[in-house]
């Protein structure tokens, strides 16, 4: 796996994660103006291992 960090048509930064087999399976979701911005959401999303996964009833 790994991220993809880019500059969008509107010029704002994103990022998608991509499984091992060149599939697309998350994405930033938002653009950011700043780089630095995008990697902090991106490294948000890296480090959530662990945490509670709520299940809707």
């Amino acid at each position: 796996m790994y991220y993809y960090v880019y500059l969008d048509v509107s010029r704002q930064w994103r990022w998608t994660l991509y499984a091992a087999n060149g599939k697309k399976i998350a994405n930033s979701g938002e653009g950011y103006i700043n780089q630095q911005d995008c990697i902090h959401g991106l490294n948000l999303t890296a480090n959530s291992r662990g945490l509670p996964v709520k299940i809707a009833a």
